[in-house]
């Protein structure tokens, strides 16, 4: 992998050499009862501080065209889509996530453009812009279902470990922590090395191992706090890294090697890490072992009991299922919570127990609420196929009602990965 150049020379900037070269030509021509104070004084020539040179990433050719083609009609009536010139964090706000990615593009290229756009054109020294709009791109793409041009883009970046993204006078990395997070699984996808994930997370453990040391010397508890939720997460994430590499055996190692699943860490941690585990065990297919995980009362009760109907549909045991993730279902709703996971567990209960027509019903239950994740909206077209010869015509009028919801914004659906949505999601 080509990395980014950080030698000294490369990065000295001109007013530090000529503060320097001032400075060795006193020394040499002060007579012998020069003051000292005087000897010293150009060397003291401060230098305005050094800023990162970020063109490399403000260049149009690394952002990619969005297609439309793959999203329904219903998504593409200009009248459902947003002004030019609204805002990316309205567009973010209102669920308009393919809006706010080619926003972001827009932005980012602006100085580079030659465009008569209104955007102001960014600076290459504005770091924490870029990286804020690089941020915004990326996440976006993998929201909408377009990880493979985020995998390229993010390329771009090269080794986020470098020197050159460390602040020379703070010594802290320039880019955010959430950025880099996202980086680590796209560039693991763009140079089709999946050993780069576990690596990277490792590198970024060892730095929050030595952040957290250094806020707890300074007495400084929110960070260090900060720092090992971070490292908890980590953790977790070179778990998820060794699944996709297939290595289900380590992966099991590992979650089972880490602090929190031997009585360490916060509850919290400790009870998401159950979670983590159990539904690794019911991916390999032991029960027995996903339910011991959730045992002991490590877990919260809700956890627990999503965990305990997860294995009973493992086990094949759908009518029992069936009984406990309809409780769960009452008991939440009456709490005014509207659990979509819940809801679609139990839809699916019901057609594996031969009632289709009431599964049927209760996935459109929550599509009218303005629930339409993918997952949802996966399994509801999934029973028009089963259910009817006509289900390409079921397919776009659920594709219309889905596209006629209000925006998250309004308070109302796209609450399951934005409001526009793909041909994917409703199998078309």
């Amino acid at each position: 992998m080509k990395l980014i150049r950080t030698s000294s020379n490369s990065l000295a900037s001109p007013a530090t050499s000529a503060a320097k070269r001032l400075g060795e030509s006193a020394s040499q021509n002060a007579s012998p009862r020069t003051s000292l104070s005087q000897t010293r004084s150009p060397i003291r020539t401060t230098a305005p501080p050094q800023r990162r040179d970020f063109s490399f990433l403000l260049k149009p050719e690394i952002y990619h065209q969005i297609s439309p083609l793959n999203i329904p009609p219903p998504f593409r009536d200009p009248a459902r889509q947003p002004a030019a010139d609204t805002p990316i964090s309205t567009l973010l706000a209102s669920g308009h996530f393919r809006a706010a990615a080619i926003a972001a593009a827009q932005e980012l290229t602006s100085s580079s453009s030659g465009s008569s756009s209104s955007v102001a054109p960014i600076s290459p020294t504005d770091h924490a812009r870029i990286f804020e709009l690089l941020y915004v791109r990326l996440s976006c793409l993998c929201l909408i279902d377009a990880v493979p041009l985020a995998a390229q883009e993010a390329k771009a970046l090269e080794d986020l470990n470098s020197v050159f993204y460390t602040d020379p006078d703070s010594d802290t990395h320039l880019a955010p922590w959430a950025l880099r997070i996202l980086v680590v699984r796209l560039q693991t996808i763009g140079f089709g090395d999946p050993r780069r994930a576990v690596m990277s997370y490792y590198d970024l453990a060892r730095e929050a191992r030595a952040e957290i040391s250094s806020a707890g010397r300074a007495h400084d508890h929110s960070a260090a706090e900060t720092w090992k939720r971070r490292l908890v997460d980590l953790g977790i994430r070179v778990g998820g890294a060794l699944i996709e590499m297939d290595d289900l055996a380590g992966a099991v190692a590992h979650l089972a090697s880490l602090p929190e699943a031997n009585g360490g860490g916060t509850q919290a941690d400790r009870a998401r890490l159950a979670v983590s585990r159990a539904l690794l065990w019911l991916h390999l297919g032991d029960v027995d072992a996903a339910r011991r995980c959730m045992g002991n009362g490590i877990g919260a009760e809700t956890s627990e009991r999503v965990i305990d109907a997860l294995a009973d549909m493992a086990d094949g045991e759908y009518a029992v299922a069936v009984d406990k993730w309809r409780a769960l279902r009452d008991e939440m709703s009456g709490n005014g919570v509207e659990d979509e996971m819940v809801g679609v567990n139990l839809a699916v209960c019901l057609l594996y127990t031969g009632r289709m027509s009431e599964g049927r019903d209760l996935l459109e239950e929550l599509v009218d609420a303005g629930q339409t994740s993918h997952t949802l909206l996966f399994n509801l077209t999934t029973m028009y196929e089963l259910c009817s010869d006509r289900a390409k015509n079921l397919k776009m009028r659920l594709a219309s009602r889905v596209a006629s919801l209000e925006t998250p914004a309004a308070g109302g659906g796209g609450g399951g990965g934005g409001w526009e949505k793909t041909n994917a999601d409703f199998k078309l």
